[in-house]
């Protein structure tokens, strides 16, 4: 028989808060039902995770360890977890109990009223003032350049049905990222809020120049917007040199025109080739991205795993 649901947790640099993870997992859910499977997903990590999985494994078959080959990032190992689960309902949450093994209750309840996707709003997020900043400066910027609204208290917590689950694992492009994959695959959904909780140790791995290139990846994956500012960009240029050809002509007329100086020359220069740069790099992002996706390689490669 199938289990009832599902959790995915992608795991990095978590040894001393596994042991916690699954135990508070195992306690709230066990409150619904004793049919489920606790799925965590090594990502690589530098220090013992995989010992701490393998030791909680052995304890209780419902949990099952995957071991990644190496680190292919939080969204690619979200992705291993997916492929991997058999539950009606399947609950993604980070590791580091910032979410709340708690309000699986709460999702699950909610998404018994008729709902395919029930997400958790942390509404008054427990983090660093930097990382706050950061998150909101990458969502402002990931919602502008893709032209969609990007909620920053929602990230990848939440309930989902496997039929959601099953449409997702159908997209097997080369950028992962899971919150925007679900706003794309549709569903009825809803959002409700949830408690936000302090790390329990260490520090994130998302710092300022990794949320860019994640922001990046996603822009490029999801969205024609740069090209499209580029060509607007390209347009207004245009129709401002066009006016000041015209003045420069009414000038020459009306026997006002002076000799060009040499600043001006070379500012005209820098300007519209750095322009012609900048357009050239965002096409060649693109073009980038879309070599990689034809190559056709695995989104992760499994190393192991346990049950």
């Amino acid at each position: 028989m199938p289990p009832l649901i599902s959790i995915v947790s992608p795991v990095y640099r978590a040894e001393k808060i596994v042991d916690k993870l699954v135990e508070r997992i195992s306690n709230e859910v066990s409150k619904i039902t004793e049919n489920f499977e606790i799925i965590l997903v090594e990502d690589g990590s530098p220090d013992n995770s995989w010992e701490a999985i393998e030791r909680n494994c052995a304890k209780d078959k419902r949990v099952k360890g995957i071991k990644l080959s190496r680190n292919f990032g939080q969204h690619y190992a979200i992705t291993a977890g997916l492929d991997a689960v058999k539950g009606e309902w399947v609950v993604v949450m980070d590791c580091d109990l910032q979410d709340r093994p708690e309000e699986i209750i709460n999702l699950y309840t909610k998404a018994l009223e008729g709902y395919d996707v029930v997400l958790a709003s942390r509404h008054q997020r427990q983090d660093t003032f930097f990382k706050k900043l950061f998150s909101k400066l990458f969502y402002k910027v990931l919602s502008y350049l893709t032209g969609t609204e990007q909620d920053p208290t929602i990230a990848n917590f939440g309930i989902y049905h496997n039929k959601v689950i099953q449409a997702i694992s159908t997209m097997r492009e080369s950028i992962r990222y899971f919150p925007t994959m679900v706003k794309w695959v549709g569903f009825r959904r809803i959002k409700i809020n949830v408690e936000h909780a302090s790390r329990e140790e260490g520090t994130t791995s998302y710092n300022f120049k990794r949320l860019l290139n994640l922001a990046l990846d996603i822009i490029l994956a999801y969205s024609d917007r740069p090209i499209r500012l580029t060509i607007k960009t390209g347009f207004i240029i245009s129709c401002i040199s066009f006016l000041f050809a015209i003045i420069t002509i009414v000038k020459y007329f009306l026997g006002s025109i002076s000799v060009s100086g040499y600043a001006s020359l070379i500012i005209s220069i820098w300007f519209f080739s750095g322009l012609i740069m900048t357009t050239l790099g965002v096409v060649g992002l693109y073009v980038g991205k879309t070599f990689e996706g034809v190559k056709n390689r695995p989104i992760y490669i499994t190393k192991k795993t346990i049950n």
